[in-house]
């Protein structure tokens, strides 16, 4: 009895010190931007009446999001620190390279893994290394979606690197 209530118990603690994510670490540190949208906010905004075709391209996206990480920095260290934990997240995590931008100075790096179908994405990556004064973004977004229904989320949302997804989403 005491074994099953100790591998119960080591089984709860394993998921929940895996639920978070490598990137956390960035949360509530000093020159880093953070925005953190759980999949709870996702079916909130889910239950918004639709207006217009694009807002319900919109509504059918986040129904398919589990969780949005972003993390914006002017800091170069802290920008380098980002960096270094991408790298060797994209390494451990099995993410292939969807697309390699750049442009005046800054470097975009995106990421995925896919789902069950080429069309379909599990997990995105984006990286906006930037240069001199430019910020460096980092951004990550899980759930089960399609990249080209990304477009919709980046105009909604405003998002820091939503012009380099669109980029992705058409190519």
């Amino acid at each position: 009895m005491r074994k099953i209530i100790l591998i119960i118990a080591l089984v709860l603690v394993s998921n929940t010190l895996f639920a978070q994510s490598v990137f956390d670490k960035f949360d509530n540190q000093d020159d880093i931007t953070t925005i953190i949208v759980n999949k709870k906010m996702f079916t909130m905004l889910s239950k918004v009446d639709a207006k217009d075709k694009q807002s319900q391209q919109y509504i059918n996206l986040i129904k398919k999001l589990d969780n949005l990480k972003v993390f914006v920095t002017a800091n170069d260290k802290k920008s380098d620190d980002m960096k270094a934990v991408a790298d060797k997240y994209i390494k451990t995590a099995g993410l292939e390279e969807l697309m390699r931008i750049n442009d005046k100075g800054k470097t975009v790096k995106i990421y995925v893994k896919s789902g069950a179908t080429d069309s379909q994405v599990k997990e995105l990556l984006m990286f906006i290394e930037g240069s001199g004064k430019e910020e460096s973004v980092l951004m990550s977004l899980t759930g089960n979606f399609n990249l080209d229904e990304l477009s919709a989320l980046t105009d909604k949302m405003d998002l820091p690197g939503g012009a380099e997804l669109k980029k992705a989403s058409k190519k």
